[in-house]
């Protein structure tokens, strides 16, 4: 029955307790017996666990019966970070409702706000959740009137819960049942599905998770996916759990399941694209989809150069289960042979290195993650470059444009000093400011090449980890910026140059030369260690030469023949700084990495 089913999804700032809400909820339907329950059980990677953070979206399908009425009730546990933003925007068009989750004890977030508007463009039904009640610390009326405040949210009608006791989850579901609107879908229009999440299983191959919007989607069919035009035979159904899946030969109207279409890859099952009959197609496709983009570009390095296979092979496995990782071949002069991979954002790259150092025992370099940027060349053409190798000569360019995102920081009001002025190195733009009670509210637009580095780390060492921090891409802009080279005993290695703003060049080079002094090792020969930017040298520093006493043997005799000597070892080492090649370490690498 379409009108008892509830399709609903948490959103709520990292750690505000989603997953352990989730928990509660399964157990209070009984999907899962107390001996099978585990700590977020609906997080499946060891990472997730550890980290304590939701990577990848999940679903599962509850029984429940109120009143002596049977509800199927639809759950989306949402990931929470930014670098996933487009993830949950498709996991809230597959739902009717969402429970907003705030901490009662530390109130509205960066992202619970982003997560809000996202919700609201999809004119979801949201109901404001109080979390974390039974912590001596809370204070839910203040809470809820920030809620108001801040996201314009009517809270009379609001749930107040512990998720860790189950206090008031029996509560909140009655409201789930009675406040969230059921699926309006035609059961007899063409069949008409939205992927919400797609991913890699060793014996199905690929499946799609579906929310079915019109018609409905049984065993045996010819299903075209409308973005790439393909059709595929379905070959078995399940509605999702997180232990045992439960097999259905029909997925109807308003309802979510999983589809297993025996594809080798999930790259033709991309997150927001749209499912219909081969035959009867539906006209018009779900807006909202576009293909996953890169926001972030890193090298990735085997520190053992035979290992470059094994990457290979392991970014392939990787992506086999994540659509939205990129990746190519590229090689160093500095570090040898390695692949140039494009993320999501920074968390995104976080786990992607650790999952392949975890998952596929590799040890990798990543080096300084850079953006994408557009090109304006002297001839009218315009290219994309992801790589400052890429750049080309300095009297082809007429501008190069830089991506900007627009932030959302909540900040108490203490430490309000400390942000304006890292905002305004970071060359930030100030759009908004509003106080809500003892917080700040900003909004600024930023170039995004100024927060993949280290952006986050200062963000929370200047306010003692108290701010939050949200943002989405708003496109490129014109920007003053140059391409500062490193050069090592005159050659430029590849790997360390970084596209900077030209009023930032001198400062960036000086440091930049002086950490690598530090770094490289002494030669028999000097090494000058340069930064440039074009042909012009902006700093230098010299790796003196190792001394070797070439006199030792000269005992007594006439000054001349010391002389001799000194004149002849002059003339080898200047020889040698001629044909002598300076390796760079691999610890220079990662301390470049750290440079301020």
């Amino acid at each position: 029955m379409q009108k008892n089913i509830r399709n609903f999804s948490i959103i709520a700032h990292i750690d505000h307790g989603k997953s352990t809400l989730a928990d509660r909820i399964i157990q209070e339907c009984g999907a899962i017996s107390d001996r099978e329950m585990s700590a977020q059980v609906m997080d499946t990677m060891d990472i997730e666990k550890e980290r304590g953070i939701t990577i990848k979206a999940q679903s599962v399908r509850l029984n429940y019966v109120k009143d002596g009425q049977h509800y199927i009730l639809n759950l989306i546990d949402t990931p929470g970070h930014v670098d996933f933003s487009y993830e949950v925007s498709r996991s809230l068009a597959s739902s009717e409702g969402a429970l907003l989750i705030v901490d009662s004890t530390q109130g509205v977030e960066a992202q619970t706000i982003a997560n809000v508007y996202i919700a609201l463009d999809n004119d979801l039904t949201l109901l404001p959740v109080v979390n974390k009640i039974d912590l001596p610390s809370a204070d839910p009326d203040r809470v809820l009137a920030e809620v108001e405040e801040a996201i314009g949210l009517d809270c009379t009608e609001h749930n107040l819960i512990s998720a860790k006791t189950g206090l008031g989850v029996k509560d909140l579901i009655d409201a789930i049942v009675d406040r969230v609107p059921p699926p309006n879908g035609d059961e007899n229009a063409p069949t008409k599905a939205l992927i919400y999440d797609s991913w890699f299983d060793n014996y199905l191959g690929a499946l799609a998770l579906v929310r079915v919007y019109d018609g409905s989607i049984k065993k045996g069919q010819m299903i075209k996916v409308m973005g790439t035009g393909a059709s595929h035979q379905v070959i078995s159904m399940m509605y999702p759990h997180p232990l045992k899946r439960q097999d259905t030969l029909e997925i109807k109207t308003g309802e979510i399941g999983i589809v297993v279409l025996g594809l080798k890859t999930v790259d033709s099952l991309a997150v927001g694209d749209t499912m219909t009959d081969h035959k009867n197609p539906t006209l018009v496709a779900i807006d909202g989809f576009e293909p996953a983009k890169s926001f972030v570009f890193a090298g990735l390095y085997p520190i053992e150069t035979d290992k470059f296979e094994d990457l290979r092979d392991a970014l392939g496995k990787l992506k086999m289960n994540d659509s939205s990782l990129t990746y190519e071949p590229e090689s160093s002069h500095a570090l040898g042979s390695g692949f140039r991979t494009g993320f999501l954002g920074m968390l995104h790259m976080e786990v992607v290195k650790e999952r392949l150092e975890r998952e596929f025992d590799l040890d990798l370099i990543a080096t300084a993650p850079t953006v994408i940027y557009k090109v304006a060349l002297t001839d009218g053409s315009e290219i994309e470059i992801q790589n400052p190798s890429e750049l080309p000569s300095p009297t082809k360019i007429d501008m190069i444009l830089e991506p900007y995102v627009k932030s959302t920081i909540l900040v108490p009001d203490e430490f309000l000093g400390n942000i304006i002025k890292l905002l305004n190195d970071k060359r930030g733009i100030q759009l908004k400011m509003d106080y809500l009670g003892k917080r700040v509210l900003l909004e600024y637009e930023i170039p995004l090449n100024e927060i993949v580095m280290d952006f986050y780390d200062k963000l929370k060492s200047c306010t003692k980890g108290y701010a939050s921090f949200d943002y989405e891409p708003i496109g490129f802009r014109e920007g003053d910026l140059v391409k500062l080279d490193v050069r090592v005993a005159g050659d430029i290695v590849d790997a360390l140059s970084i596209i900077v703003p030209s009023t930032k060049a001198q400062t960036k080079g000086r440091d930049f030369v002086k950490q690598l002094k530090e770094l490289i090792p002494r030669q028999l020969f000097e090494v000058a260690i340069q930064a440039s930017v074009g042909s012009t040298i902006i700093a230098r520093e010299t790796v003196k030469s190792m001394g070797k006493n070439v006199t030792a043997k000269c005992y007594g005799g006439d000054i001349t023949r010391k002389r001799k000597l000194l004149e002849k070892q002059k003339a080898g080492k200047k020889r040698m700084k001629s044909i002598g090649k300076v390796d760079v370490p691999q610890e220079a690498f990662m301390a470049v990495l750290k440079i301020d």
